[in-house]
C-alpha cells in the first residue's frame, strides 16, 4: 500500500497538512510494509526538507500512489482517476459549490472519504481540526475587543508560530473588570475556547450564577443545548432526545442574552434544531450581547448576526441589529462579529500535529487490520463510480435536482 500526502492546491493557500514530518516517521515505524512519499510543496508549514531529513521521498508526481492523503478540496483538474482519496470535500451536506467535485470523482472511479465522515461506531467523529478552531476563534474575539474598544492589541494568530506564542501575547492583556463571556458547546471547539479562557484565567461560574449576579472581575458561562434551548411543551428535555429530533424544542436563549457581553458560539447547529437567537431577538432592548465569535459559522442561521463567513485577512465585520445590515465591526451599537470559517489555518503547525495523531491512531491502521472497526466502512462516500449506500442520499444533489 502506497500513501501520498499531497500538496494542497486550494486558494487561498492552506498550509496544513494530514502528517507532520515526525508523525509521518512514527506512522512509518508502526507500518514498515508501507510506503509514504510525500510531494513537493511551497506552501506547506512544514518545508519539504524536513521530510526527507526524517527519511521520506519528496516527489513532483505521485501517481504511483494509491491513496492520496490531503486536507482541503482538490481541484478537478488534479484528481488522479482510480485512486483512494481523503480531503474535506464539502460535499456531504449537498453544498452547491461542490456539486461538480463529486460528480468528477465518481465519473474518475475516485473511492472519496471524507474527514467528515471518519466516525466510529458511535456516530461520532474521530478526527478534525475542531479544537484548534476554537482556540483561534476565542482568541480572535479578543482581538475583537481590544481593537474596537482600545483596549490592547493583540497580533494575528497567523504571525505567531505557534500556541505557545499565542498564550504569551494573551499573557500581556487585561481584560474589563466586569464582562462576562457566553460560551456554547461541549465538543472540541468548545474545548479549545475554553482553554483559551481558562489560560486567561476567566472564572467560570454556573448558569444560575451568570444569570442572576453582577461580577467586578471577568467571567464565563459554559451552556449546552438543554441549557440554551427548552421543550416547548415544559416538560424536561434530554439531550440525547435532542439530537435525534430537535424538532419539539425552541430557543431558550434570551436569558444568556441579557446577561452576556461576549458570546463565542462553538455548538454544534443540527438541522431542525431552533436558531439560539433570531434578528427579531437581536432588536430586543434586553439583548446586551455586542460582540460574537462564531467558531460554528452557519451563515444565516442560529446566530443571527453572522451574516458571512469573514476572512483571515479581514476577520471582523459589524452587524446592526435595527437595519439587519453590515456595517463597521466598531459602528457605535453593532455587533462586533468574528467568523471566520476557516480558522485553524491560522495555526497550521499545531493544527496538522493533532490532526496527524489522530489520523495514526484511527484511520491508517484500519488498512492493514481489514477495516476491524469498520471505520473505512463507514467513511467511504463513493466507489467504483457510484455512491456507497450510507450515502445514496447525495444522488439527487449529483444529478442536480437538488
Amino acid at each position: 500500500m502506497k500513501f501520498a500526502i499531497i500538496k494542497e492546491r486550494k486558494n487561498p493557500p492552506d498550509r496544513r497538512v494530514v502528517f507532520s514530518p515526525l508523525k509521518l516517521a512514527e506512522a512509518q515505524n508502526e507500518f514498515s510494509e508501507a510506503t509514504f512519499k510525500v510531494e513537493s510543496s511551497d506552501i506547506r508549514v512544514f518545508p519539504d526538507e524536513q521530510y526527507k531529513t526524517e527519511g521520506f521521498e519528496v516527489v513532483t508526481n505521485v501517481e504511483d500512489c494509491d491513496v492520496m492523503i490531503g486536507v482541503k478540496e482538490v481541484p478537478i483538474e488534479n484528481l488522479i482517476p482510480n485512486k483512494k482519496y481523503f480531503f474535506f470535500s464539502h460535499t456531504i451536506k449537498k453544498q452547491p459549490y461542490n456539486r461538480k467535485l463529486l460528480k468528477a470523482v465518481l465519473e474518475k472511479n475516485i473511492e472519496l472519504y471524507d474527514h467528515e465522515t471518519i466516525i466510529g461506531s458511535n456516530e461520532y467523529r474521530l478526527i478534525g481540526f475542531g479544537y484548534y478552531a476554537g482556540l483561534v476563534g476565542a482568541y480572535n474575539g479578543f482581538r475583537a475587543l481590544g481593537l474596537r474598544d482600545g483596549l490592547f492589541n493583540l497580533p494575528k494568530v497567523e504571525s505567531l508560530a505557534d500556541l505557545n506564542e499565542v498564550k504569551a501575547e494573551l499573557d500581556k492583556i487585561q481584560l474589563p473588570d466586569n464582562i462576562k463571556i457566553l460560551l456554547s458547546g461541549t465538543g472540541k471547539v468548545a474545548r479549545g475556547a475554553k482553554e483559551i479562557l481558562d489560560h486567561l484565567k476567566v472564572k467560570q461560574v454556573s448558569d444560575a450564577l451568570y444569570l442572576t449576579s453582577k461580577f467586578t472581575e471577568p467571567v464565563y458561562c459554559l451552556v449546552d443545548v438543554m441549557e440554551y434551548t427548552k421543550r416547548k411543551d415544559g416538560k424536561v428535555g434530554s439531550t440525547l432526545e435532542f439530537y435525534k429530533d430537535a424538532t419539539g424544542y425552541e430557543s431558550n436563549f434570551m436569558p444568556y442574552a441579557k446577561e452576556t457581553d461576549f458570546f463565542i458560539a462553538g455548538h454544534f447547529y443540527g438541522t431542525g434544531a431552533p436558531y439560539l437567537f433570531t434578528r427579531n431577538d437581536a432588536k430586543s432592548s434586553d439583548f446586551n450581547i455586542n460582540l460574537v465569535a462564531d467558531i460554528s459559522c452557519d451563515v444565516d442561521g442560529p446566530v443571527a448576526s453572522t451574516l458571512r463567513a469573514s476572512t483571515i485577512a479581514d476577520p471582523f465585520y459589524g452587524y446592526d441589529p435595527q437595519s439587519e445590515s453590515e456595517v463597521d465591526f466598531n459602528a457605535k451599537d453593532a455587533i462586533a462579529v468574528m467568523a471566520v470559517d476557516n480558522l485553524p489555518c491560522e495555526l497550521p503547525k499545531d493544527a496538522s500535529e493533532g490532526f496527524g495523531e489522530q489520523f495514526l491512531q484511527h484511520v491508517i491502521p484500519a488498512f492493514f487490520n481489514n477495516d476491524a472497526d469498520g471505520v473505512l466502512e463507514r467513511a467511504r462516500i463513493t466507489e467504483n463510480g457510484k455512491l456507497t449506500e450510507r450515502f445514496s442520499y447525495l444522488q439527487d444533489y449529483v444529478d442536480g435536482k437538488e
